[in-house]
């Protein structure tokens, strides 16, 4: 039977690679910070933090595939955080991996290390130009990575375009959350930018695949089935049935409150978000198909959907406050008003 680790396992994306794994037979093992995710009785769960040798050593030990999930997301808007547990959590998972005779990593980067693309779609050739710190950190671990292939373990980086999933929150939980009031949400400029997403599930199919390809190498992942930002949204709206509809807000002007809200720690944005909202950034996938023979599921409409069915199923139950922040509200802070004020807006 083989054994795998998942770093991370109890946050979003994590425990969805694990349900994966466990549908597909393996033996699995988790090691996160929290011990309060939805591991079930049939996963040994190392609580832990990535970056002390030790627990890390004890955590791949006898494992034959890793899947390595921890990141510290952009919301942290921690530059130390992004930095050790991104980059150097990466570099301790890599040295203990390849010291208890790991078979095969999968790490999970980010579309992040792209930062804003001189041209879509962006292929497997195009060269990482991030544009922010947590971008940066991510691309520090792919390096890592391919330093640790250099060094003869066999190494496979993932990079996904924008999770959805149910269960799926954080930022965009706050949208959910709008749009189940019927209050209005917005793009910026006239939302015509090409946005892709990755559903969870097609996001861990593409890692349990390619923990069974062997040999290092790099695949760019996303839906095949998307269109513009304000297509997404309106069929969200629409999907909805709550009177909420999308409005345009001018670019700069936009940008610059969402930075000054978040340098006042009034709105929860990330310079990510205020930089890429109104960008186009899609992945060519064909690259994904032909060595791995994958195919999405997922449309950007259809994952919108089933984000925000579950929202609806779950939102008495959901806080603000908890062990991830992919799996709990952001917190809001003054877009509450605005959320408000929105709903004064003549229809």
């Amino acid at each position: 039977m083989t054994t795998s680790l998942v770093t991370g396992g109890t946050g979003y994306f994590g425990s969805v690679v694990v349900r994966r794994l466990l549908e597909a037979g393996h033996r699995v093992r988790v090691l996160d910070l929290n011990a309060d995710g939805d591991a079930s009785g049939d996963v040994e769960l190392i609580v832990g933090d990535i970056r002390d040798s030790q627990v890390v050593a004890r955590a791949v030990a006898g494992c034959d595939i890793v899947f390595n999930n921890v990141a510290q997301v952009p919301l942290a808007r921690d530059e130390q955080l992004l930095r050790t547990v991104n980059v150097d959590g990466t570099l301790n998972l890599l040295r203990e991996a390849a010291r208890a005779g790991v078979g095969k990593v999968v790490h999970t980067s980010s579309s992040a290390v792209f930062g804003i693309p001189a041209g879509n779609p962006v292929l497997p050739t195009t060269e990482p130009a991030p544009v922010e710190a947590y971008g940066r950190a991510k691309l520090a671990a792919e390096r890592a990575c391919q330093v640790a292939v250099s060094d003869g373990l066999d190494v496979t980086i993932i990079r996904p375009r924008t999770i959805l999933g149910h269960g799926r929150l954080g930022i965009f939980g706050i949208l959910f959350d709008w749009v189940a009031d019927g209050a209005d949400i917005f793009v910026l400029g006239t939302g015509d930018n090409r946005y892709q997403l990755v559903h969870a599930d097609d996001l861990a199919e593409v890692c349990v695949l390619a923990a069974g390809s062997p040999g290092p190498a790099v695949f760019n992942a996303g839906t095949d089935q998307f269109g513009t930002m304000r297509e997404s949204l309106e069929s969200l709206c629409a999907h909805a049935g709550t009177g909420s509809r999308v409005r345009s807000l001018p670019v700069r002007p936009a940008a610059a409150l969402m930075r000054l809200g978040a340098a006042a720690h009034l709105v929860p944005f990330a310079p990510y978000h205020w930089m890429m909202y109104s960008k186009s950034l899609w992945f060519d996938i064909d690259h994904v198909r032909d060595a791995l023979g994958w195919q999405p599921r997922w449309s950007n409409e259809a994952m919108l959907a089933d984000s925000y069915d579950w929202f609806i199923e779950h939102r008495s139950q959901i806080g603000e406050a908890g062990r991830s922040q992919h799996r709990t509200i952001a917190k809001q802070g003054a877009l509450r008003a605005l959320k408000v004020a929105t709903r004064l807006l003549p229809r």
